[in-house]
């Protein structure tokens, strides 16, 4: 036989109470008001209170009952987008398909959102369209940086005369295929590097399943249009940052992010955000963290290691080859295209940028665009423009979807480009191949108010992820 008045949790979940705060408002109302009437009587009016909340609002025994469950449900509730999207700025806006800026719209819309800007190389992509930039306040959306966090650039440019390009090809091709790995592929012995010993791989619990992944993954680069290349880079800028002539010079450029590691770390979060930030249909991918909770405090912390770690994996690459060519460089520069910063604002306030494939491009700042595997990428010094929220493109931009290139394009016709323009290419598919890119100098012309040009890259020795077909060579 029940106790007189006993109730818990437990029963009052079970006649449809919602967890959280009012379970234990009830129980208090009960403990005080019911004690003494049987638990049957006393379940009967919590789901009368349940049914008709504001008919039990001047209640004095149940109105507090009353009042959170008429409460809405945060967690629950759908967060309203702005009527129309602030105002914000594309580049080179007749050479991007109506899907990418549709996307930027809509997050523009959020009402998180400051400021953003399109680049001329910008496409669809999930979320924050790829070439998208999106300031807010005080918040990070895990899909506006996107799922390889720390996708960036890196170049290293030697003393050694450009025509070694072609003195030394075999010998650079063998450098290439001993010395990269591409997708699944890594090394068997990797080399240490300090970021392993991060302890944020046991303080954070998304993050301690990662770690053996990590370091098997060390030095090695992602699938897709991830590349390292040997070229020539023609420095053209006489006041250039490294004290370097003006002229040809070897170059090697890799282009890659954090591996498995971002990418889990961006599904995780994502997952999480849009679990307590729940947007329309159109919008849910742009759910974001507040980074006064401890989830976007954690987000912020593992974003930032894996960004660490895209470099510490193109740090090793360029080593690799420094120690092959038995020189060091003379220069290196590399940027972030995948990532989110805290910057200021033109009023001095704090804000929170996503650059989801495009170039950070502050005033003096300096990057990377590259174009495609025949196609140059240039060195650029950022101009500083408001109006692009400090950003350019992060490259030339596919003109045809990876399964169109495939569909489409003819491997002979590739060879021929690839002959035509004089680069050796190991690896890869046809769904990088240089048409299925825009054309870099048109994108180049289109954000000439947001970068300025510091040095001129032309790939003659290609690797990417793919058939390994000069890997006998020896």
């Amino acid at each position: 036989m029940q106790n007189k008045g006993k109730i818990n949790g437990n029963q009052l979940i079970e006649i449809g109470y919602p967890e959280g705060k009012v379970i234990g408002i009830a129980l208090e109302v009960i403990q005080k008001e019911y004690s003494l009437m049987e638990p049957d009587e006393v379940l009967d009016i919590m789901k009368n209170v349940l049914a008709s909340p504001s008919d039990f609002l001047n209640d004095l025994k149940t109105s507090f009952i009353a009042e959170e469950l008429l409460k809405p449900n945060k967690k629950d509730e759908i967060i309203e987008l702005l009527p129309s999207p602030r105002l914000y700025k594309i580049y080179g806006k007749e050479g991007i398909e109506a899907g990418a800026i549709k996307q930027m719209d809509t997050a523009m819309r959020l009402p998180v959102s400051i400021a953003g800007a399109l680049m001329p190389d910008a496409h669809q992509g999930y979320g924050l369209p790829i070439g998208g930039v999106l300031a807010t306040r005080n918040t990070v959306i895990p899909y506006g940086v996107g799922v390889d966090i720390g996708c960036r650039m890196c170049m290293s440019i030697f003393d050694i005369p450009a025509g070694y390009v072609e003195t030394g090809k075999g010998d650079l091709m063998k450098m290439l295929v001993n010395n990269t790995m591409f997708g699944r592929a890594t090394f068997k012995k990797p080399k240490d590097h300090e970021i392993i010993s991060n302890p944020l791989f046991s303080e954070i619990e998304i993050l301690r399943g990662l770690k053996e992944r990590a370091y098997a993954q060390l030095g090695s680069s992602g699938g897709g249009n991830h590349f390292v290349e040997f070229g020539i880079v023609e420095v053209v800028d006489s006041n250039n940052e490294w004290n370097i002539a003006p002229g040809k010079y070897l170059s090697l450029l890799s282009h890659s992010g954090s591996r498995g590691m971002g990418a889990t770390i961006a599904n995780y979060y994502t997952k999480l955000a849009m679990e307590t930030c729940k947007l329309p249909q159109e919008a849910k991918h742009l759910a974001w963290l507040d980074l006064d909770t401890e989830a976007g405090q954690e987000y912020w912390l593992a974003m930032n290691l894996a960004g660490d770690y895209a470099s510490a994996c193109h740090h090793q690459i360029h080593e690799r080859m420094a120690i092959g060519l038995r020189t060091n460089p003379v220069a290196m520069i590399e940027n972030h295209h995948n990532f989110a910063w805290k910057e200021k604002d033109e009023k001095g306030n704090d804000v929170i940028v996503h650059r989801k494939g495009a170039t950070p491009a502050g005033k003096g700042v300096l990057g990377i665009i590259p174009g495609s595997m025949t196609a140059p990428g240039y060195v650029v010094r950022g101009k500083g423009d408001e109006a692009s929220v400090n950003s350019a493109s992060h490259g030339a931009g596919r003109a045809m979807s990876r399964t169109q290139a495939k569909n489409t394009l003819k491997p002979e016709t590739v060879k021929q480009q690839l002959q035509k323009a004089g680069v050796e290419l190991i690896g890869s598919g046809l769904d990088e191949a240089p048409m299925a890119y825009k054309d870099i100098r048109t994108v180049m012309e289109a954000q000439k108010d947001l970068v300025e040009v510091v040095g001129v890259f032309l790939p003659k020795i290609v690797r990417m992820c793919g058939d390994e077909k000069f890997q006998e060579v020896d």
